[in-house]
């Protein structure tokens, strides 16, 4: 009689297997990731413009001193 101990499937089969089942868990992970997108941007406008788009505007537009701030100063450091 053989073995109780021997291998009785393949490692290609294994190998398989083991790629199927990390398959199903990235179409899972981008699944759930797709729920949580619209929850995540429904806070956020899409047309606002930030910081780094209007610098970069201002750039392409040849006007960089309109844009950009000053750099914040420290509260503790100004004399008052």
């Amino acid at each position: 009689m053989a073995s109780s101990g021997k291998q009785k499937t393949t490692m290609a089969k294994l190998n398989r297997e083991r790629k199927l089942r990390e398959r199903r868990l990235d179409k899972q992970a981008k699944k759930d990731a797709r729920k949580q997108a619209p929850t995540r941007q429904q806070g956020q406008s899409g047309d606002a413009l930030t910081s780094d788009d209007a610098t970069t505007i201002g750039r392409s537009l040849g006007d960089t001193t309109a844009l950009t701030r000053p750099d914040p100063v420290d509260p503790a450091l100004v004399d008052v």
